[in-house]
């Protein structure tokens, strides 16, 4: 007797195995495509819909994870971030922690030149990872006694050198042979000549950043130190008015 349809010896489908053919969404993941798409392609064609595209899955999925392009840039600020190393604050001078801050910061940077110009201009809102970076520095510089109102415009500025230094490491090494018009700048012709058989095995780029970065701090020691010695001198006149007794009047009584 032939069984009826949708009996137990009927036939089941047979299960598929393998990956998933749709993309598992996180926010590290929308970041960190986005990242590679500003690599390849620069700032202009970085949208929401080509950011799609290359994760396969349409636009509108994106904002399950993300409320939109602000929040994705926040992820890549923080991607770039998280490979700046801050742990030399908790062991070292502020100077000499700066120092290694610095070297790392630029690191991080040069690989990435699109995002240079893009973050450098954009507020850190939503980018939670990259303000407990900050947050490390900023602890570390109140701590070693700098004036909380000096610490962010003195990272402001370290920053503005180390983003420029970042583009200088991706740019070409002979971007100032003075080729064809030797005999109108003699004195810029010596001056390249001169540096290029200076050089040892590192790049240009990198003994600039080197010779500036060392300058900055320097400086930066030199204001700490004249920074906390007005301090000091601050306290010490408002101590003597306080400790100072009133002047006395020493006119005569009417009596």
């Amino acid at each position: 007797m032939p069984k009826a349809k949708g009996e137990a010896g009927a036939q089941r489908p047979t299960r598929r195995v393998g990956r998933p053919t749709t993309t598992v969404l996180t926010r590290d993941l929308i970041a960190t495509t986005a990242l590679r798409l500003l690599d390849e392609a620069g700032t202009e064609d970085f949208t929401m819909a080509e950011l799609g595209k290359a994760l396969r899955v349409r636009p509108s999925a994106l904002y399950n994870h993300v409320d939109g392009k602000d929040e994705v840039i926040a992820g890549i600020r923080e991607l770039i971030s998280d490979r700046i190393d801050v742990s030399a604050f908790a062991t070292e001078p502020w100077d000499h922690a700066m120092l290694h801050w610095a070297h790392s910061y630029r690191f991080a940077f040069a690989r990435h030149p699109p995002t240079i110009a893009m973050l450098a201009t954009l507020p850190v809102k939503g980018a939670k990872r990259t303000m407990r970076m900050y947050e490390t520095v900023v602890s570390a510089m109140v701590d070693a006694g700098w004036p909380e109102s000096e610490v962010l415009q003195t990272i402001v500025a370290v920053e503005s050198f180390i983003l420029g230094s970042a583009l200088d490491a991706v740019a070409p090494g002979d971007m100032f042979d003075p080729i064809g018009a030797e005999e109108e700048v003699p004195a810029f012709t010596s001056a390249y000549r001169a540096r290029e058989e200076a050089l040892t095995d590192s790049a240009p780029a990198d003994i600039a950043f080197q010779v500036g970065i060392e300058a900055l701090v320097a400086g930066l020691r030199i204001r700490f130190a004249a920074l906390r010695g007005a301090t000091t001198e601050n306290s010490r006149e408002v101590r003597s008015r306080s400790t100072t007794p009133p002047p006395c009047n020493n006119r005569a009584v009417n009596t």
